[in-house]
Order: C-alpha cells, then sequence, then structure tokens
C-alpha cells in the first residue's frame, strides 16, 4: 500500500484550483443511466471512487472514458441491470444505480455495498423509498433485487434526511408515472447539483436544497453535457490545512455559501477568512482559540465529513473544546492516531473532549477511512518532524492526488509506493 511522508512545520501558502465534488458526481454519473445516449459529465475528479462507478458502468455494457477531468459516456449500449458483487463492495456510492436501473430496466439486482467503516449506513430508507414507488424487493442474504413493471408516483417520507435515499428516489421517480413528493428530503448542495443535471436532461424536479422535494413524471429524458459543482469538503479541508500550519491560502472554484457552517466555525477559532465570489482566502499567524461545542448534523449544520479535520485545528488551539458527532457512531478512530502525535482528546460516547497542545509530533500514523486520512495529512503538515501516514488509498477516494494539490501550497509531502523487492521509492 501507498503511504505520504510528510515533513511538517512549514505554513502553507499559495494559491489552488479545487477539483469538482466527488459527492455530486457519483450520483450523476448514475443518473446517466436514465438516458440512452451520449453524456459529457465536466469537473469529475481522479478518484478511486469515480474509477470504481465507471468500471461498474463500463461491466454493465456502457462506454466510458475520463479525460483530464471529463467523463464521456455512451449509455446507448446498456445491457445490464445486475451489478457485480465485487464492484458493490468495494463502494457504498454503487447504490446510487438502484433507482435509475430501476426505472430503465424494470429491474436491477445489488449487493449490500462497502465503503468507509465508519458506522452503520443501513439502506432500509432506499429500499422503502423505491417500494412506495412500486417496485417488489426480494432479499437472499447480501443480494438484493428489486422489479417493477411501472413505478408510480406516491408522497414518501423520510424518517431520517439521507442523502442517498433521497438521491435515489429522485432519480426513479424521474420516470414514474404521476407525482412523487419526498419529504424530510436531504438538503445538500450535491442534492440540488442532482437536481439540475435531471432538469437538463428534461426531468421536472423541484425543491432540491428545502425539506420537500416534488418529481412529476417524464416519458423520457435526452443526453446533455454538464459540469459538476465544486466540492465542498475538499474545499474545506484546505482551509483546514492552512489555518493549523497558520498559512495563507487563497482557493479558486468554490461554493462559499456551501461552507457558512466551517466558516463560522474557523472565524470562531480567530482565523481570518474573506470570501470574494468563488475565491476564498484563508489566513492566520497565532494560536487558534478553542470552541465550547461543535455538533455534527445534516446540512446546513456543521459537516460529519469536515469533523476530524476540524479536530485537528482544535487539538492544537488555545483552551478545550468539545465535538459532538451525531451521524457516524465510528467515526472518532482518528483520535488514537491523533494520540500518537501527541494530541490530547478523550472520547465519551457520541462527544471528543479536546484539550489543546501547543504543537504536535510527527509519527507513524495510519488513515482509517478517508476523512480521518486527511486529518492526518493535516496533522502532519502542523506537526513538528516527520509524519508517515498509511493506508493512504482511502485518502484517494475523495482527494485528486493530495499530495500533488497540498505541494503546490509548499507542502513538503511525497507518495512512496512499494515494489516487489519490499524497497520504498518514490
Amino acid at each position: 500500500m501507498d503511504k505520504l511522508v510528510i515533513e511538517g512545520g512549514k505554513p502553507l501558502s499559495g494559491t489552488i484550483v479545487i477539483q469538482g465534488a466527488k459527492n455530486a458526481a457519483l450520483p450523476i454519473l448514475a443518473a446517466c443511466m436514465l438516458v440512452e445516449g451520449k453524456v459529457t459529465i465536466d469537473q469529475v475528479p481522479k478518484l478511486l471512487d469515480i474509477d470504481v462507478m465507471l468500471n461498474i458502468l463500463r461491466e454493465l455494457g456502457c462506454r466510458a472514458e475520463h479525460e483530464d477531468q471529463t467523463v464521456l459516456l455512451d449509455t446507448s449500449s446498456l445491457h445490464s441491470s445486475h451489478i457485480p458483487e465485487a464492484l458493490m463492495r468495494q463502494m457504498r456510492s454503487s447504490i446510487f444505480l438502484m433507482g435509475p436501473l430501476l426505472a430503465r430496466f424494470g429491474e436491477v439486482t445489488i449487493y449490500q455495498p462497502g465503503g468507509c467503516a465508519i458506522g452503520e449506513r443501513k439502506i432500509d430508507l432506499h429500499l422503502s423509498g423505491l417500494q412506495a414507488l412500486g417496485a417488489e424487493i426480494e432479499e437472499d442474504g447480501s443480494r438484493i433485487a428489486c422489479y417493477a413493471k411501472k413505478l408510480r408516483g406516491a408522497e414518501i417520507h423520510l424518517d431520517f434526511p439521507s442523502v442517498g435515499a433521497t438521491e435515489n428516489i429522485m432519480m426513479a421517480a424521474v420516470l414514474a408515472e404521476g407525482l412523487t413528493t419526498i419529504s424530510n428530503a436531504a438538503r445538500e448542495p450535491e442534492i440540488q447539483d442532482l437536481q439540475h443535471f435531471l432538469n437538463r436532461m428534461g426531468a421536472k424536479i423541484i425543491g432540491a436544497g428545502t425539506d420537500t422535494i416534488t418529481v412529476e413524471g417524464v416519458e423520457r429524458l435526452t443526453p446533455c453535457n454538464y459540469q459538476v459543482i465544486p466540492d465542498r469538503i475538499v474545499t474545506g479541508t484546505v482551509m483546514v490545512a492552512a489555518a493549523a500550519t497558520r498559512g495563507q491560502v487563497t482557493l479558486l472554484n468554490t461554493c462559499p455559501s456551501h461552507l457558512t457552517s466551517l466558516i463560522h466555525v474557523l472565524r470562531r477559532t480567530g482565523v481570518q477568512i474573506a470570501v470574494d465570489g468563488d475565491i476564498i482566502k484563508v489566513g492566520t499567524a497565532s494560536r487558534p482559540k478553542s470552541i465550547d461545542r461543535i455538533v455534527t448534523s445534516p446540512y446546513p449544520a456543521f459537516p460529519t465529513d469536515l469533523q476530524s479535520q476540524i479536530m485537528v485545528l482544535l487539538a492544537l488551539a488555545d483552551g478545550v473544546s468539545i465535538m459532538k458527532e451525531t451521524i457516524f457512531e465510528g467515526r472518532f478512530k482518528h483520535v488514537d492516531e491523533l494520540a500518537r502525535m501527541g494530541a490530547d482528546i478523550r472520547v465519551d460516547l457520541s462527544s471528543a473532549i479536546v484539550r489543546g497542545v501547543s504543537r504536535l509530533y510527527g509519527a507513524t500514523v495510519e488513515a482509517t477511512d478517508l476523512r480521518a486520512g486527511a486529518a492526518l495529512v493535516i496533522a502532519g503538515l502542523a506537526a513538528q518532524g516527520k509524519t508517515v501516514v498509511e493506508q493512504v488509498h482511502h485518502i484517494d477516494r475523495g482527494y485528486d492526488r493530495i499530495e500533488e494539490m497540498l505541494g503546490r501550497l509548499g507542502a513538503r509531502i511525497t507518495r512512496f509506493s512499494p515494489i516487489t523487492n519490499n524497497t520504498i521509492v518514490p
């Protein structure tokens, strides 16, 4: 497995362009299965999760190319709605294909998806939503088959505002007969982006970004070209890295309105932030201040996907902070790794009590999941000495060559890959 070696203690400085949003690109790629023909999606980052999704689409019969940041898809040769188990287990987002394939073929076979081990993430809301639209569900161990001769609109209430379930139901309802209303829907920007893409192809959807989404079914969609929104989590990660290293960074191609909760938190720690259109400037030269309490909750509250990164900043702050995680029960696995670097953090059920220390120290640590890995990279950048981050494949699921991205800001970070003779080469 690859590893990252970081020489810490240098403030980040410079300008960086933010990649397209993984969590918007994946459901949009899945939604392409609703249409027959050629679709072009721009600003799609080069990530492991994107590679897995494209491999699944190829297995189903699509022609797919990913050049630079553009994906070219031809779905006219799509011939299967059976997603291979081995590929589904590589990535949880493969679940997004349920709704589109069911709507197009009248049937779909999937398996329980894989992904980061950050806590229980059931798919019952996906299944109950599709059942409300008229699908029959058959479960046999990890195998799940869905059938529907005709999907029909329905009123669907989600017990929890699940992003994935909201998007899956939206995609299935696009070709359903009649009107579908999703209440207590998730409100994330990625859902708004999916609505814009589907509407560009001829769908009739309103309400994304609110807790009620209405879908008026149409008979067919037509192919289009589309550009994915910037990645708010990558943006936030770089902003926190700039603050933790006491640097000065300018971020281009951002959506500041998607990051209001993070901007509020960073300003409370004393970080200076200036916003001008799609440009965000972040800078600080002083030790951050502690925050009494941060709670992760569904958008627009503080995102769980930035919890581990902001904890690094709090670990360096002057005073005691409390971080409460309400989304995933397994999202504190980075705490033990940060402790190896000198952080003083105690976990009490769903809360982490963070007592700030004056500095962190380099150590060998392991990325236990995607966002935990990003947090450890930030810690390594801010720490004194050398840090080695192992299990980098987790980080590669959401960051397009993170060492190159941060290297453009002056970070001293190198990727090493093992070769057959067990030596390590850059």
